[in-house]
């Protein structure tokens, strides 16, 4: 099963902030022998979101999304959600009390009594509104769970929520995948030779070793190092062996000068 991410909010786009969730998502599952396969990132375009999140639940991948699930005029992700699924938002029973849990918490801190029924808490509550027969996500930093439904899991967008949320869902629901794929990666910096050259050779492993991707990342160089590229072989470990040796003796006989790395 193939992993996915999707990124929403304008301050990405815009600058603003720096995206920080692809990076540990990567992280995340590298830690569990898993890869991502795809990345999206969105503004706060309900249109646009509705139309990626219909295409995403229309396919077979286990889907992480970070961002717009407060309840804000800009957050738009659980209502997108669930017109991409059909189906309505209905408030989530232990939802709610999370976050009427919370409401008390902070009413405390701040040496007041809540009141549930005013205004403000009454629109809080509208964060545990998700689409109809979503399962809760824990949040352990302030209790305001995230959602899942379809094999899509959505998290807040502040990092320190969203990384544990993502931790425990791969652990929670999808432990039995973890590790078991072995995969192994091999490569070497190749100087002053053109892409073009090589390619012949990419295309060769890659139809001999159906089970392994050979990959190119060509670099100008620097003040440090002089034009080169970083060649590959990533995939099943044996196949890895097998096609780095080939590709080795091949470019021991075009005699190019290369580091393994």
């Amino acid at each position: 099963m193939a992993f996915g991410l999707i990124i929403v909010g304008d301050e990405i786009l815009s600058g603003k902030r720096s995206d920080k969730h692809l990076p540990k998502v990567i992280e995340l599952l590298g830690e569990r022998g898993l890869q991502l396969s795809w990345v999206e990132i969105v503004g706060d375009d309900p249109a646009r979101l509705a139309m990626l999140l219909e295409r995403s639940f229309a396919g077979p991948d286990i889907v992480f999304c970070s961002g717009g699930i407060g309840a804000t005029p800009d957050d738009h992700t659980r209502q997108c959600a669930a017109k991409a699924l059909g189906v309505p938002l209905a408030l989530h029973p232990e939802g709610r009390l999370l976050v009427e849990q919370r409401i008390r918490e902070t009413a405390q801190e701040a040496g007041i009594e809540a009141d549930l029924n005013a205004p403000d808490n009454l629109q809080r509550l509208k964060m545990a509104e998700f689409p109809q027969g979503a399962g809760l996500i824990p949040n352990p930093y302030n209790r305001i769970p995230g959602f899942t439904v379809a094999d899509h899991h959505f998290v807040p967008g502040f990092p320190v929520m969203a990384w544990p949320m993502i931790a425990w869902v791969l652990d929670t629901h999808y432990a039995h995948l973890f590790h078991r794929e072995r995969r192994a990666e091999r490569a070497m910096l190749v100087y002053e030779q053109a892409e073009s050259v090589l390619t012949p050779l990419m295309e060769a492993l890659e139809a001999r070793y159906p089970d392994i991707r050979v990959f190119s990342l060509p670099s100008v160089g620097d003040e440090r190092t002089r034009r080169h590229i970083e060649l590959g072989v990533k995939g099943e470990p044996a196949q890895v062996e097998n096609a780095f040796a080939e590709m080795r003796a091949e470019l021991d006989r075009l005699a190019a000068e290369y580091e393994l790395l």
